[in-house]
């Protein structure tokens, strides 16, 4: 039987707005371009890796590419449509996957978890396992785990996921998922910090 359809918390939207941020490939246009993400990957608004022929378009020699398949950009408020798009697939697998209760905070941090690193890998992490058994510190401690990312094809910690990591994990564990994610040593400032990429995410399905 399917599991039940559930609604991204609002904080769980926040966090993954705060770190995908919506950067702009083309500022001297009025709308929001598609740009390259730090593992190569071409994205538009928050988050939103642009699916070609069955995969993720990547590379600059691409960026035409990108342009046609978003000839104009795109305004906020589609970014906003695109963003919760992709997230209504996310949280049914999410959900589906969820074998114990959870509440809104750790599902809306596992929701922000899979959508960064793909609704497979968090299918066979150590994380779930953990969490399906009723081990939720051990759980909890798993996303910390996840801070690597590909860079020139190289496996390496990037200081972004590794902040987005430690958010993560504070809001599965009813924390300020803010104050974790700041900087150590720095105090926390109402400014946007830039996108961090992708651990390892998936090719894209078909949409019906």
């Amino acid at each position: 039987m399917p599991a039940p359809l559930r609604d991204v918390p609002d904080e769980g939207i926040e966090l993954i707005k705060s770190f995908e941020g919506i950067p702009d490939g083309d500022p001297s246009t009025v709308n929001i371009d598609a740009y390259l993400d730090p593992v190569g990957i071409w994205t538009i608004g928050w988050g939103h890796a642009i699916p070609h022929k069955g995969d993720f378009l990547r590379g600059a020699q691409n960026k035409a590419v990108a342009r046609a398949l978003y000839p104009g950009g795109i305004t906020r408020a589609q970014a906003e449509t695109l963003l919760r798009g992709d997230l209504l697939d996310t949280a049914a697998a999410v959900a589906r996957l969820v074998q114990v209760a959870v509440d809104d905070g750790q599902f809306g941090a596992l929701v922000a978890f899979a959508f960064n690193v793909g609704v497979g890998a968090l299918g066979k992490s150590t994380l779930l396992r953990l969490l399906n058994a009723g081990d939720r510190a051990g759980a909890a401690n798993q996303f910390l785990a996840w801070d690597k990312g590909r860079i020139n094809g190289v496996l390496q910690p990037i200081k972004g996921l590794t902040r987005r990591r430690r958010a993560e994990r504070a809001l599965f564990l009813g924390e300020d998922w803010r104050a974790a994610a700041t900087p150590r040593g720095r105090t926390t400032r109402a400014t946007t910090p830039p996108p961090a990429p992708r651990a390892r995410r998936p090719a894209p399905r078909t949409r019906r």
